[in-house]
């Protein structure tokens, strides 16, 4: 399959090409020149994320270097385990994406593109810098998945005060090929300084550079796999589509469920969920679409006022009418996100990250609203990574994973730089 840029559907590269240069050289977003069409019989006898996605994602890589390499890659990636658990009542579910190493969903896609970037880097070559900009999350995912492999390096950009504390541990606390950046800003201008970057040529002569933000392919499709996995146990069990509520700042994560749909997995309706920041919901409601300053709020992964994924999303429904009646999309803020979080423990017993309780107060306002069939709300990171927002809510600790805990036992440090394009390039520079 060959890959175009949202901004010149003449463009025509290979998966590998598109992965090691994460942008496209217009400044677009690399997509596929057409969307494979397959169906649940597709992946009879494939039980494990693994497996599916390695049919999944086979016509993405068709032709390819990386083509014969896939299975293993897949198996690599997805050691771990992407629960699909039946809360309260039969029809609505709960997808844990956070048993991966740093406990959040990031880790699924950066995993995968780690394991791919290393068999795509020859000896002898100059070392490919990976930049990241991140609102929480997507750094440390990023970080561990790279962290000591030969002839890469991984800069790490993330909002200096705007992340949790154990978040901003996990993302300096790796060292070796890993360099972590306190940036005086917020996360937009981490992701600007990253474009901005990835668009310098002159700069790219000296120090080749990729992405492992969710604009590169190498993190967006296999998260369509968790999508699958989840929507063909629940097909086969109940012969019904599922409905995800997903949580989102940069609209990778939902994307990724969008364009699983339209590959012709049994997915349903998609409801997307944001914090305070209200871009997307302004433009579903009919607003033009129009990106603004972020502003911080309890959900701080999810504190995004230019999402990147919003290019792809419009390349996908080139209809603008199409576009808005995809989704229901809807805007908690902190109090809710509050109320949310002691709701699901004083009623349910279950303990929810910032982010997921996003989710679950709108798939509550859904209800009310007469929405039926089977929901799952996509559960984006381990609450522990939040505890100071979320114990005093449940009232009580909540226990930390076994990865998390060794992580946040390891020193941790960053350099704090300014929001300067001028500083960063030479940071770069300097190696």
């Amino acid at each position: 399959m060959k890959f175009a840029s949202t901004r010149d559907s003449s463009v025509s590269v290979d998966l590998s090409s598109a992965l090691i240069a994460g942008l496209a050289t217009d400044g677009g977003l690399y997509v596929p020149h057409e969307l494979p069409s397959l169906s649940a019989a597709d992946f009879d006898g494939r039980e494990s994320i693994a497996s599916v996605a390695t049919r999944l994602l086979h016509p993405f890589f068709d032709g390819d270097l990386l083509a014969g390499d896939l299975g293993a890659i897949c198996c690599e990636a997805f050691d771990f385990p992407a629960p699909l658990r039946t809360l309260h009542d039969d029809h609505t579910h709960l997808l844990e994406l956070f048993h991966g190493p740093t406990a959040a969903f990031k880790d699924f896609g950066a995993r995968f593109l780690a394991a791919c970037m290393k068999r795509l880097r020859k000896h002898g070559e100059p070392p490919l810098t990976i930049l990241v900009a991140t609102s929480g999350d997507t750094g440390a995912a990023v970080a561990a998945a790279f962290h000591g492999l030969p002839n890469l390096r991984v800069v790490v950009l993330y909002p200096d005060g705007r992340v949790s504390p154990r978040q901003a541990h996990q993302l300096g606390c790796f060292g070796d090929n890993v360099i972590a950046l306190r940036v005086a800003g917020s996360f937009d201008d981490c992701q600007r300084l990253v474009k901005q970057a990835l668009s310098d040529r002159e700069l790219q002569k000296d120090i080749p550079l990729s992405s492992a933000n969710s604009i590169s392919l190498g993190r967006l499709l296999p998260q369509m796999s968790y999508y699958a996995h989840a929507a063909l146990g629940h097909w086969r069990r109940m012969a019904t589509p599922l409905n995800f509520v997903i949580p989102t700042g940069n609209l990778g994560n939902a994307l990724a469920a969008v364009i699983a749909r339209a590959c012709g997995l049994p997915i349903g309706e998609i409801a997307l969920a944001t914090n305070a920041n209200r871009v997307l919901p302004a433009f579903f409601s009919g607003a033009e679409y129009a990106p603004q300053a972020s502003i911080a709020t309890l959900a701080n992964a999810m504190d995004v006022g230019a999402p990147s994924n919003f290019e792809r999303v419009r390349w996908l429904y080139p209809d603008e009418v199409a576009l808005r009646l995809a989704f229901r999309v809807q805007a908690v803020d902190d109090n809710a996100i509050r109320v949310a979080i002691r709701t699901a423990a004083d009623i349910h017993g279950e303990v929810l990250c910032p982010h997921t309780a996003c989710a679950a107060h709108v798939l509550e306002s859904l209800r009310a609203e007469g929405a039926e069939g089977e929901w799952a709300i996509v559960a984006t990171a381990h609450p522990a990574k939040f505890e100071q927002i979320v114990e005093p809510l449940v009232g009580h600790p909540v226990e930390l994973p076994e990865a998390l805990a060794r992580l946040l036992d390891r020193p941790a440090h960053a350099e704090p730089v300014a929001a300067d394009y001028v500083t960063f390039a030479e940071i770069l520079r300097r190696g």
